[in-house]
């Protein structure tokens, strides 16, 4: 028997056992803990130790009154370098600050109209805020262009897609390393808000690393037991990972209870979201979803919080007012208080990508998608595509070559050639 039919064999009976057993798991043992964490590391390729960050800032400019923003750049796998924005609030506020990774989903990177909105606001709050580019998209891409699901199209088998996920991963590791390298940041208050495509990453990232303090998901989290959307859509980058996890029995349990042992979660969804299926998985879905991950827990500690928009599909909602007031109340933003909060204003989104010459792609420009957002704060400004840039176009042709989605497939074929050679 190959390999490839052997795994899908095997996750075949995983998936069987885990629906059977999922009602009556046991709590998870601490030792039980740190062997799926190793296993899921391990599975996806993620490097141990971490690869040395590297780090470097190429330039500053302000991005908005009140934010300096900074284009940088730091390592990831196999050598490849990940470029991103950093938005800090200027003047810094005393003490350490708060710091968030923002993820992307599929075709989004940091000139998305959400990652720019979220590192001003964010960073008038009082905190650090990093957005980069998701393999394939920007400046990660070969032409340098947005919105192409460029991963999507590579060609490959189950291990290059767990490589792929684990890849993925590494990037938000190294995004909290970073963050937790600049000396203004507070350790003990830094999140993770992940949308669509992010929100799986995000999920799986949080079981396997307890240095984000709290996490906010978007568009997702409505992870099954047995086949459902997250393991048929997207294989090279979700899929097969996620089938991959099936010797965790009920997957989203137990990813939710490793998470629970890291710190708060929200997730946040809109009932109408046909893009990940939440007609069919709604409130009964999470609520279950929730009791099974406190029987794997042992208790309903930081066990994860949901909610939902009832006229709404896929959208980043960690900018809603419910979860800004959530964020507040995990990570205390200096320029922030709850009552703050309660009373800010709202923008919407697709009034104000209008006004300020935001584009945002067709298919989610609707009302019902990402331009229906009622996303709090104000006075955010439209943005210059070369400015959130971490290269001038004179530069890029002869920088690009270590962040190029090309480049770190070539690297994954080879290192996958050597297992399979050394097995």
């Amino acid at each position: 028997m190959d390999r490839a039919n052997g795994g899908r064999i095997l996750r075949t009976i995983g998936f069987l056992l885990a629906a059977a057993t999922a009602a009556r798991a046991e709590p998870l043992t601490p030792l039980q803990a740190a062997q799926a964490r190793d296993r899921i590391r391990r599975d996806l390729y993620i490097p141990d130790p971490l690869p040395a960050l590297d780090a470097q800032v190429r330039r500053q400019f302000r991005p908005a009154p009140g934010v300096v923003g900074e284009a940088v750049t730091y390592a990831t796998q196999f050598g490849t370098r990940v470029p991103a924005i950093l938005y800090r609030p200027d003047p810094l506020p005393a003490g350490r600050l708060p710091a968030l990774v923002i993820v992307n989903g599929h075709g989004g990177d940091k000139y998305s109209w959400y990652a720019f909105y979220s590192g001003i606001l964010f960073a008038r709050a009082g905190a650090l805020v990093l957005t980069y580019d998701v393999t394939g998209e920007g400046e990660r891409n070969i032409d340098g262009r947005s919105n192409t699901r460029a991963h999507d199209a590579v060609q490959g088998d189950e291990e290059l897609g767990r490589r792929m996920n684990g890849f993925m991963l590494t990037d938000i590791m190294q995004g909290i390393s970073y963050l937790l390298s600049r000396p203004e940041t507070d350790p003990a208050r830094v999140g993770v808000c992940a949308f669509s495509m992010g929100s799986l990453l995000a999920a799986e990232e949080g079981a396997i690393d307890d240095r984000a303090h709290v996490m906010a998901l978007a568009g997702g989290g409505n992870l099954t037991v047995g086949p459902g959307h997250w393991d048929t859509g997207h294989l090279i980058c979700q899929g097969w990972a996620y089938q991959s996890l099936a010797f965790l029995g009920d997957r989203p349990a137990t990813l939710f209870a490793l998470q629970a042992d890291r710190g708060p979660m929200l997730i946040w969804n809109g009932l109408g979201d046909t893009v990940v299926d939440i007609p069919h998985t709604g409130p009964d879905f999470f609520r279950d979803m929730r009791d099974r991950t406190v029987a794997r827990h042992g208790s309903a500690r930081n066990v994860f919080e949901y909610g939902f928009t009832p006229v709404g599909s896929h959208r980043p909602y960690f900018l809603i007012r419910p979860a800004a007031l959530w964020l507040e109340r995990q990570l205390h933003f200096p320029n922030w208080t709850e009552e703050g909060v309660r009373t800010m204003p709202e923008t919407h989104v697709s009034a104000w990508a209008k006004a300020n010459g935001v584009a945002i792609d067709a298919a989610s420009a609707t009302e019902l998608r990402e331009g229906g957002e009622r996303a709090v704060g104000a006075n955010i400004p439209g943005y210059p595509r070369d400015e959130l840039s971490v290269f001038s176009k004179a530069e890029w042709p002869a920088a690009k070559a270590p962040y190029l989605l090309e480049t770190w497939v070539a690297a994954a074929r080879v290192a996958e050639r050597a297992e399979r050679h050394a097995n």
